[in-house]
């Protein structure tokens, strides 16, 4: 005869039933242990006289939802995350998975998933990468296999490079400060061109934007307008250290050293401050 194992609360209805019937017991005591109704204990009733034990066992145990995504096809998900979609927040991920990949899945499901492997957004809390960071080491003191703990170590290795570049808090204010930067990419067909933006500290609205076929003052120019145009003078611009902002040549004397670019003049001149970051260009 097979073993039928029984989930807890399974075995408590399973033993308040059998006590019932062999003992010949009071069927209202029973339905206030059990919180159910006089009907649910007469139908348990026979289920043990006709099943036994095994008619304690729910049904659906061990069997998939309708609704389950196939395995295949969440590998799949996590595979073009890493790869074609590496970088993209979950959200815009989610509706780049429907529109080019005619696969639809909530940001939510897909934060799960990833979170199986270990995986976070690109706008995770610090909050959940030092609970990770906290798993994972744990993990790595009782790894069983080299390939386990060299896996561990990757993972963390990947955690402390985004702690190498903590987030700045938002400006309060729109037009506080204005984020000015370049995206090159295959924009249109197989030439790259450069996205100028003009991005709002405070609420990440796009102020600016204009496509030129590299990063030039031209379309910093451009965007700046835009802004000028649309929403007025902001307090600051944060941009890289490219030349268009700020050049300096080696071994350059002081006099040299303030000189201002063509871009830098032109904020001078409508009081706008242009602070260059530290972190150089790739």
């Amino acid at each position: 005869m097979r073993k039928v194992n029984l989930r807890m609360n399974e075995q408590f209805k399973y033993d308040v039933i059998k006590k019932l019937v062999d003992s010949n017991g009071n069927k209202k005591n029973a339905a206030i242990k059990l919180n159910c109704s006089l009907r649910t204990v007469n139908r348990l009733i026979f289920k043990y006289k006709s099943e036994g034990k095994q008619g304690f066992v729910h049904k659906n145990r061990n069997r998939k939802p309708a609704s389950t995504i196939p395995v295949v096809l969440k590998n799949h998900v996590i595979d073009l995350y890493l790869t074609k979609y590496a970088g993209a927040n979950l959200l815009h991920f989610s509706q780049l998975l429907a529109k080019h990949e005619d696969i639809h899945v909530s940001d939510t499901t897909i934060n799960s998933w990833l979170r199986e492997r270990d995986i976070l957004s690109p706008k995770a809390r610090r909050k959940t990468v030092n609970a990770l960071n906290a798993e994972l080491r744990k993990r790595k003191k009782t790894a069983k296999s080299k390939k386990e703990l060299v896996s561990i170590e990757d993972k963390l290795e990947l955690l402390d490079r985004r702690d190498a570049h903590p987030r700045r808090p938002r400006c309060a204010y729109k037009g506080e400060l204005v984020q000015l930067d370049a995206s090159p990419h295959l924009w249109f067909g197989n030439t790259i061109t450069r996205l100028h933006l003009a991005i709002d500290d405070a609420t990440g609205s796009i102020l600016g934007a204009y496509f030129d076929t590299q990063e030039t003052l031209n379309a910093y120019y451009q965007i700046t307008n835009q802004i000028l145009s649309s929403y007025g003078i902001p307090a600051k611009f944060l941009t890289d250290r490219h030349t268009v902002f700020e050049y300096k040549r080696k071994n350059a004397s002081s006099d040299e050293e303030d000189t201002f670019t063509q871009f830098s003049y032109a904020c001078h001149q409508l009081g706008i401050e242009l602070e260059c970051t530290v972190t150089t260009r790739d």
